[in-house]
């Protein structure tokens, strides 16, 4: 697979489980992970977001800053607007995952993510063929 390992950042309460609104993130814990490792590099303070039905633009700023070096975030819930600016900075939200293990989450990811590329190397191979 191309480009492991990925860097992968969770939102979570208790570095356990995928339990944190993107918005209201106070930490952002930071992995690395391959198709048989979920290594934890650190964790990056940040100021949350969501104020209710408001969010401070200044604390998005610094939480996209925080985070653009990720390939992706994991997440309990995300609203469009943050998923679109996180899109356009390239890292993806994943919420697909919400409160579930962290590791066991990051781990799977990883190795569907595999498995598709490889599915998909496969079928270039064919069409070539």
């Amino acid at each position: 697979m191309t480009g492991l390992p990925l860097k992968l950042a969770v939102a979570s309460k208790d570095g356990i489980s995928i339990n944190e609104h993107f918005g209201h993130a106070k930490v952002f814990h930071i992995n690395s992970v391959s198709e048989n490792q979920c290594l934890l590099l650190e964790q990056r303070q940040v100021e949350h977001y969501c104020h209710g039905n408001s969010g401070n633009q200044s604390a998005m700023a610094m939480i996209l800053q925080t985070i653009s070096d990720c390939h992706g975030v994991f997440v309990a819930k995300i609203g469009d607007g943050p998923a679109e600016k996180l899109a356009a900075i390239g890292v993806q939200a994943i919420s697909d995952y919400a409160y579930e293990a962290v590791e066991a989450s990051l781990l799977d990811y990883v190795r569907i993510r595999a498995k598709k590329e490889m599915e998909k190397a496969d079928m270039n191979i064919k069409e070539r063929g």
